[in-house]
């Protein structure tokens, strides 16, 4: 095999490597599509349903069933205002803000965490101000929501704060029959509260750039073989015309023999 014929071997094996590459990210942006359609279509289901009683979806074990995220529950009882929680650095109104957790004991005698809303930071660890929730018997209506995970850099938080809404560690904390599977946020109160905290954004509709980046992948892929294909053919053209351009050898003078010099010096002799 030619120099030429290797380097261009590379050059192929080089371009299928890219290929595989790209198909790999470009199924992986097509999965990441699918799921965020999956996620929008939950929510267009869930979001403004009826309320239901928290037990209907949280049975005795506390868990959530992923279908059931953003369905509205209602609650009927008391909250704990004496174990309520900060979850610090939350992105709300362009500042890191605070979210108020507040524990609530359903009549069913679980405690289910309520997230209120949330609160501007202040001038040193905490809001300046939190608005209390209402006292006595209350109904809450709260969509479900998972827990969040703690961070992994295991950074803490002050005392009455949280890192994250890491359920478990928030039972730990409250030291009650706190359901760990699912907290809420707030949707409304009744009676309502004398101050209202910050309100949640609906979730966006937005389906990402997921699919743009799948089909980009593909064409990433295809323009690979192009420029190698490029390559090669610059290649080819450029060494045929070396050979066309090439200028033809020059023809030597045939040499006469010894015999015939002698003959010639003869004749001139004459």
């Amino acid at each position: 095999m030619s120099a030429r014929l290797r380097r261009w071997s590379v050059y192929v094996l080089i371009a299928i490597g890219f290929a595989v590459a790209c198909a790999f990210l470009s199924h992986w942006q097509f999965e990441r599509n699918e799921s965020r359609a999956e996620q929008i279509a939950l929510v267009e289901k869930n979001y403004d349903a009826e309320p239901v009683p928290l037990a209907d979806l949280i049975g005795a074990d506390g868990q959530l069933d992923a279908g059931d995220v953003w369905h509205p529950v209602l609650l009927q009882g008391e909250y704990l205002a004496d174990e309520q929680l900060l979850v610090r650095n939350r992105p709300h109104g362009g500042t890191s803000a605070f979210e108020v957790l507040v524990p609530f004991r359903d009549v069913d005698g679980r405690v289910f965490i309520v997230d209120r809303g949330w609160v501007p930071p202040g001038d040193g660890d905490s809001p300046d101000a939190v608005p209390a929730p209402p006292s006595g018997e209350v109904e809450v209506v709260v969509r479900l929501r998972p827990g969040e995970q703690l961070p992994a850099s295991g950074r803490g938080a002050p005392e009455g704060q949280v890192p994250t809404i890491h359920l478990p560690s928030i039972a730990d904390l409250v030291g009650e029959d706190v359901v760990t599977g699912a907290y809420g946020q707030i949707v409304s109160e009744d009676p309502a509260p004398d101050a209202a905290l910050g309100g949640f954004d609906s979730p966006t509709d937005d389906p990402g750039p997921h699919l743009s980046y799948a089909i980009q992948w593909i064409l990433f892929a295809i323009m690979g073989f192009i420029f190698i294909g490029y390559i090669i053919r610059t290649e080819v053209m450029k060494h045929r015309e070396e050979v066309e351009g090439r200028p033809a050898p020059e023809k030597k003078p045939r040499r006469r023999d010894a015999d015939a010099d002698i003959e010639d010096e003869l004749l001139d002799a004459r």
